[in-house]
Order: structure tokens, then C-alpha cells, then sequence
């Protein structure tokens, strides 16, 4: 197909046939050729045009009757009537059976030009809104994971690979980035789905406590214990149990969870006989667990047990391309919920200063921000200044970043900033300065740091950041 389009011009005088497509061809459409009606349905029926041209009177089906059946095999087809005899009773003929446009023979070929091209845009905005409306589809059929980026491909691939399986799955990345809601996926995408599914916050729970929630107890079996507790483990017999926040586990706790996932059972606080359950577990953390074997905070037999299959969540800051579905996705929502109706249409404006933030927060974050602009959008569209003072202030930013980290920012402004550029600089003098700290241990730069030591290790490599050992 040629890059400005194609064209089928449908016309019984050879001599307008060859007019057409010398202009059209010039100009750097693709053009096929139909004598009749009957042959311009054929034509569309093999391949669809981004504008077709279609004369009036013909011998056979005249043109607005093929008119007709193209527009019964493509809904969304531009189809441009040609007439010596243009009428208004013609005109409105040809609107109501779903023609774009009439013209009128003699015509200039400026004008054929004009509407040609007007049709083809018409033609590619149409298929931009199919394709977002395929996207949107495809996104809740996965059980509202917005994603349509090469990182969150990937995820949904290994989310389909795994599902039908037994085994363990552990789920790693930074807070707010939808490790319970791929958990979910993975359930209701099991045999499982019509079992229950028990999320547990491993670290809301106060430690004392969790192995009662986890295993349950007896009547009396503790101080407070004034009648028997069926453990969340038990609750989820035949389903799924989902383990988050896994590295916040005491360690007589880890011992525990070892066993039920190597023997199946437990054995209830005050119990003597165990209890068999059939249960897959889904762990996730926001912590280097493999940096917390290294310390002695997590047991090594536990972790190869729970990252059977490891499954990593990128940061939002690695997949802006999903920003945009994922604010229509929480702009829906909230309009819901607030009885508004915001427009799910953002500016280039408002776009550019969503995806030039960094969120921290990740998808929570965004959430957040796109919940305050909702509910604080004066009219029915989300301006600028319906967002957080520091989306829109990258300095505010940059502050906010070195109070968390106790640390001071040498970056001037005042001439303008990329801010995804100095949040890169910003990140590349503290990872710089921990290696520095650490000798060039990144495991101990890591800690320091708060990151992930597989993280740390990504952005020494993407940043090509020297290291010492």
C-alpha cells in the first residue's frame, strides 16, 4: 500500500478511469481500477480502500446501489459519489445510503485532491479509534489490567503460561505497581477461579498474631483465643492464597509456610492433628528476597520454594506507554463514582506532564492523581491545573525526592528542564554515591538506596554507571 493511501475508483468511461489514476498516482495514492459496480464490490470485498471513488451512472449496478453493498461489507468505508448530474435530491440520496461526499463532474483536480485526502484522514482516525477500542477490550478481559506495552506483554504471556499450573508463583516489584491484581488474574485464569481467593498482607498483621490468621488455633490455645479460628490456609482449601509483603515473615513463620507448601498440611495452633489442604500460593514482595537470604533474614529453602516462577512488575516509569489507557481506565471509574462525566480525551498538554512525572507511587500514584482531577475538573475535561502541584512543578519533584532522601539538589532550573532527564541525573549521582559509600558492593548500594538489587543492577547497566569491586 502506498504510505498517503489507497483509492479504487470505480467509472464505466475509460477515459476518467486513466484522468483519476494519473492524478491520484501523481499525487502518491495507490489506485485501483473498477468499470462497474459489480467490480468495484468485488474489489472491496478482497481488499478494503482507505477512499473509494465511485461514479453514479453506470451500465449494471449503478453507483449508488454498489454504494450500498460496500457499506454492508465495511460500515466504516469512504465512499465518494461522482456525478455529471449532481442534484440535491442526488446529494441527499447518496448522504442517507452512507456516501462521505459528493462531486460534481467537470471538476478540477485540486478538488478531487482535497477530498481524497480529507477521506483518507477520516479513514486513519477511524481505525486509531478501533484500534484504542481493541486495547480497552483486550485490557478488561484481563480482569482490568491496563497494558499495552512490550514489558506488560510479557507479563500477560507469562501469566497465561502459568495459570493452568500448580506451582508457586512469586511476584516482585516496587509498591503500587498491581502485584495483587496479577495474583488475581493468575487465580481466575486457573482451574481455581471458582475457588476462593485469600489475600493476606503479611505485613499489616502484627507478627504474634499472623500465625493464627495463616493456621488458626483452638479454643484457649492462647491468651485471648476465646473460640476456635479456622486459619486463612484452611479458607482457601482448593483455591489460591496470596502471600504479600512475603519477606515480612518471622522466621518461625517461614518454617511453618515451608511445610505446608513441601507436605500440604499444617497443623492448627492448640491442634495435635494436622490438617491437609490443597492450596496454590502466590507470594510477592517489594524486596531483594536473595539479598535477604544473603543476610540471614529470609530462609534459602523457603525462597527457592516460593520463586518457582519468578514474575517481575516494571515500575510505570519503564512502560509510559500505558499512562494513557491506564488514566481513561480510572477516568471511567471515578466519573462512576463521583456521578461526573470528564471527558476520557486528555490534552497533549495534561498527557505530556502524566508522562513526564516519574510516580514514585507507580499505578496507586496515578490512580490518585487522575482521582483528584476527576473529583476538582471544573467543567467536563481534566486541565493542567487539575493535577498535583508536583506533576506539575518538576523542582517540587525534585525537592520532594531529596527530603525522602536527606539529600540536596544542585539542579537549576531556571532555564527550563526535561524532568524525566534530571530525575535520570538525580538517580545517577545517588547510585554513584552509594557505590562510593559501599566500595562498589551493589548489594550493600541497594540497601542503601531502598532498591531492589536486580533493580539497582538494571539501571547501573542502562545508565553505563562505572562500578569498583
Amino acid at each position: 500500500m502506498a504510505k498517503k493511501g489507497s483509492v479504487l475508483v470505480c467509472d464505466d468511461e475509460e477515459i476518467m478511469r486513466d484522468v483519476l489514476e494519473t492524478v491520484l498516482s501523481g499525487a502518491g495514492y495507490k489506485v485501483d481500477l473498477a468499470r462497474t459496480g459489480e467490480e468495484a464490490i468485488e474489489a472491496y470485498e478482497n481488499k478494503t480502500y482507505d477512499v473509494v471513488l465511485m461514479d453514479v451512472s453506470m451500465p449494471g449496478m449503478g453507483g449508488l446501489s454498489a454504494l450500498q453493498e460496500i457499506i454492508k461489507i465495511d460500515e466504516d468505508a469512504v465512499v465518494l459519489i461522482i456525478t455529471a448530474f449532481a442534484t440535491f435530491e442526488t446529494a441527499i440520496s447518496a448522504w442517507e445510503k452512507g456516501a462521505s461526499g459528493c462531486i460534481r463532474k467537470p471538476f478540477k483536480n485540486e478538488q478531487i485532491l482535497a477530498l481524497v485526502a480529507r477521506g483518507v484522514k477520516k479513514r486513519r482516525k477511524e481505525e486509531e479509534r478501533q484500534t484504542l477500542r481493541q486495547v480497552m477490550a483486550k485490557s478488561v478481559q484481563r480482569d482490568s489490567i491496563i497494558g499495552r506495552s512490550e514489558r506488560m506483554e510479557r507479563v500477560f504471556r507469562m501469566i497465561e503460561r502459568v495459570a493452568p499450573a500448580r506451582s508457586t508463583v512469586l511476584i516482585s516489584g516496587e509498591s503500587g505497581t498491581g502485584k495483587e491484581l496479577i495474583a488475581k488474574s493468575i487465580h481466575q485464569s486457573s482451574a481455581r477461579a471458582d475457588q476462593p481467593f485469600v489475600p493476606v498482607n503479611c505485613s499489616n498483621i502484627p507478627s504474634d498474631l499472623l500465625e493464627s490468621e495463616l493456621f488458626g488455633h483452638t479454643k484457649g490455645a492462647f491468651t485471648g483465643a476465646v473460640a476456635a479460628k479456622k486459619g486463612l490456609f484452611e479458607v482457601a482449601d482448593t483455591g489460591t492464597i496470596f502471600l504479600d509483603e512475603i519477606g515480612d515473615l518471622r522466621p518461625e513463620t517461614q518454617v511453618r509456610l515451608l511445610r505446608v507448601i513441601q507436605e500440604r498440611e499444617f497443623t492448627p495452633l492448640g491442634e495435635t492433628k494436622p490438617v491437609s489442604v490443597d492450596v496454590r500460593i502466590i507470594a510477592a514482595t517489594n524486596i531483594d528476597l536473595k539479598e535477604a537470604v544473603k543476610n540471614g533474614m529470609f530462609r534459602e529453602d523457603l525462597y527457592y520454594r516460593l520463586s518457582v516462577v519468578p514474575l517481575e512488575l516494571p515500575p510505570l516509569r519503564e512502560r509510559k506507554e500505558d499512562i494513557l489507557p491506564l488514566a481513561q481506565h480510572f477516568i471511567e471509574k471515578y466519573n462512576e463514582e463521583n456521578q461526573r462525566e470528564v471527558s476520557k480525551t486528555l490534552s497533549p498538554e495534561v498527557l505530556a506532564l502524566l508522562e513526564n512525572y516519574h510516580f514514585p507511587g507507580n499505578v496507586r500514584e496515578l490512580e490518585n492523581v487522575i482521582e483528584r482531577a476527576v473529583v476538582i475538573a471544573p467543567e467536563d475535561e481534566i486541565t493542567s491545573d487539575c493535577l498535583r502541584p508536583e506533576v506539575l512543578d518538576p523542582q517540587l519533584a525534585i525537592q520532594s525526592m531529596n527530603e525522602s532522601k536527606g539529600a540536596s539538589s544542585d539542579v537549576d532550573i531556571s532555564h527550563g528542564v526535561m524532568f524525566y532527564d534530571e530525575v535520570k541525573r538525580y538517580e545517577i549521582d545517588l547510585i554513584q554515591r552509594a557505590l562510593q559509600q559501599t566500595g562498589g558492593h551493589q548489594s550493600r548500594a541497594a540497601r542503601l538506596l531502598g532498591l531492589n538489587a536486580t533493580t539497582l543492577n538494571s539501571k547501573i547497566k542502562s545508565y553505563n554507571i562505572p562500578t569498583r569491586h
